[in-house]
């Protein structure tokens, strides 16, 4: 079952959110109030699709910041969740593009 949910996550990671943001969106830049509402909802999507247990619903960010990545910059948001057992997995990332756009989330922030 582990292994099952490991699949989905990195699926929906890959694939699905992507799918979740529609034709109604801008590739604009978004500020960090707004990269911050949207990280806490992809957090909450996971989190109704069964990728993340239950106890990351309404975590509050912790952090935001722009990072760069292979010469891109991004938005990394990190969520700390005490409630999750594993400490390797308490802190869970984040990443979109600067206009909003989900490209990943992980528990190591790279």
């Amino acid at each position: 079952m582990k292994v099952i949910k490991t699949l989905v996550f990195v699926f929906l990671s890959a694939f699905g959110i992507n799918a979740m943001a529609g034709g109604n969106h801008s590739h604009a830049p978004v500020d960090e109030e707004k990269a911050s509402t949207m990280a806490t909802q992809l957090v909450n999507n996971l989190v109704q699709q069964n990728v993340i247990v239950k106890s990351w619903s309404n975590v509050e960010i912790v952090e935001i910041e722009q990072k760069e990545f292979n010469g891109n910059m991004e938005w990394v948001s990190s969520f700390y969740n005490p409630d999750v057992a594993d400490k390797s997995k308490q802190t869970l990332y984040i990443f979109m593009t600067l206009s909003g756009e989900y490209l990943a989330a992980n528990y190591t922030g790279k």
